[in-house]
């Protein structure tokens, strides 16, 4: 069926007097997100790097692209699904990688909601390292819908590589390793109400459940949690280098995809030690500010990757963008901060309400700007830069 036909049901559902319960827009589950959302979750999850300039720009990054209409020819039926390491997936949306994501909804589990969301509609989710469940319990629910596994290198490797044995036993196809997260940005909002969840031992639990952390503490983590998270703070982040990367290749046979890549050169360095893939991001804005938009680095990220795929994430807040990004070349298309708020305002419910409406809307477009596969919309002249 269509992912367009999301847009019937809620016309349909009109007929009946019933309107939807969540937002169908970025904007409205963003404003309904601040509402329900105690402060110093919500400026976490909101907040960016600085004065908020780079995440700005990678929201309004997407008004200097448009496609281009193409007339008569039969976009009836439309093609979403993508080929990424080895898996064909229905559509090319998926989940970032968010560490506070399981704080986000009601009760805590918000990394669950997410496993489930995604799993309910086909929509591939990164499970970040920080969370609130641990990777066990979040990969036992992916069984029709892959989930990936989102590393931060810590200092210790050996910890490294229980983490990657972990994703491995709990099912995940993948690991994402992020290289521009190795520690805090200068981030205005949190440090004005000194807020920092992992330090109030939140989003730690694939430390606290794994032995070589636990070896470390001079006692369990329920007798001393403050000691814990202490620990964690110490042991957390390692900037990351191309000998580690080389490492990470050596130990594991899953597909590797670093994250943060912006650079062509980077992209090309990285695929000479064997990764999988390349995620082009700069966080969201939330940890480096004064840079470009991650979508005017896209085109030449992808033309460096080749034939490699490019997972792509940072001011995406539409169907449409979804499409821009696609167009652009990138493989996939991950959804981040939209995704929070929509897991605040209703749980997995609202959740997957939001990314029915997020493939609803990119699948409308390509109907009626006339692009039956994600193919034609990478070709000459599909899509181009405004004036």
């Amino acid at each position: 069926m269509p992912y367009g036909n999301f847009q019937l049901e809620i016309y349909l559902a009109g007929l009946r007097g019933e309107v939807p319960r969540y937002p169908v827009d970025a904007e409205s589950l963003e404003r309904k997100a601040e509402q329900v959302l105690p402060p110093w979750i919500w400026s976490y999850v909101a907040g960016g790097c600085g004065d908020e300039h780079t995440q700005r720009v990678n929201v309004s990054a997407f008004t200097k692209w448009g496609i281009v209409p193409r007339m008569c020819v039969g976009a009836e039926e439309r093609d979403l699904s993508v080929e990424m390491f080895g898996m064909t997936l229905p559509n090319p949306l998926f989940l970032a990688p968010i560490g506070v994501i399981g704080i986000c909804s009601q009760d805590f589990h918000g990394d669950l909601a997410v496993a489930r969301a995604a799993e309910a509609t086909g929509v591939a989710a990164v499970q970040s390292t920080l969370s609130m469940d641990p990777v066990e319990d979040t990969g036992a629910i992916h069984q029709q819908t892959p989930g990936l596994f989102q590393l931060y290198m810590p200092k210790d490797r050996e910890l490294a590589l229980s983490f990657v044995r972990r994703a491995e036993k709990a099912g995940y196809k993948g690991i994402v390793v992020t290289l521009d997260t190795w520690t805090p940005g200068w981030r205005p909002r949190d440090l004005n109400t000194s807020n920092f969840p992992q330090l109030r031992g939140m989003c730690i639990s694939n430390y606290l459940t794994d032995e070589n952390f636990l070896n470390k503490l001079a006692k369990p983590p329920a007798e001393d949690p403050q000691a814990a998270a202490l620990m964690w703070a110490l042991i957390f982040g390692k900037s990351v280098t191309w000998d580690d990367l080389e490492w990470l290749r050596s130990v594991t046979d899953m597909p590797i995809v670093p994250k943060g890549i912006c650079h062509p050169d980077d992209a090309r360095r990285a695929l000479d030690l064997g990764v999988d893939g390349i995620y082009c991001s700069n966080h969201g804005g939330r940890q480096a500010n004064g840079g470009l938009s991650a979508l005017e680095l896209l085109p030449d990220v992808v033309a460096a990757a080749g034939d490699k795929p490019v997972l792509f994430d940072s001011g995406v807040r539409s169907g449409s963008d979804v499409i821009k990004a696609l167009a652009l070349g990138a493989t996939a298309v991950g959804l981040g901060r939209t995704y929070a708020y929509a897991l605040a305002v209703g749980g997995e419910d609202a959740l997957v309400h939001h990314i029915r409406s997020m493939l609803a809307e990119a699948d409308l477009l390509m109907a009626i700007d006339g692009y039956k596969s994600i193919a034609d919309l990478r070709r000459d002249g599909a899509i181009r830069r405004a004036i």
